[in-house]
């Protein structure tokens, strides 16, 4: 996943994950680990909270649609790397922030 496409968004809004799909089972193992890790980047990343739980309702089950989604969020994160707040020791650092009410 090192050279992955990043992609704008976490997930497709439109998609609706279903326990039962039509795509074979995904390796549990893999995909526990995965959205563990996931989860605990959401820490620091909380764009990616709602996607992660999403993604981990299906833990006990998952499919290939559910690990296809799960590797989407890794590229998403792979393209906001360098994004972030950075704190400096300064005491006059003036933080601005913007939101959408939407």
């Amino acid at each position: 996943m090192l050279h992955c496409n990043a992609f704008s968004m976490t997930m497709n809004i439109n998609v609706k994950l279903r326990l039962e799909d039509d795509t074979k089972m995904a390796n549990r193992k893999y995909f526990r680990s995965l959205v563990g890790g996931l989860n605990y980047l959401s820490h620091s990343k909380p764009d990616i909270a709602y996607s992660v739980n999403v993604i981990s309702k299906f833990m006990h089950n998952p499919s290939m649609q559910h690990l296809g989604i799960a590797k989407r969020i890794l590229c998403y994160v792979a393209g906001i790397v360098g994004h972030g707040i950075w704190y400096s020791k300064v005491s006059n650092i003036k933080l601005f922030g913007y939101t959408d009410s939407d």
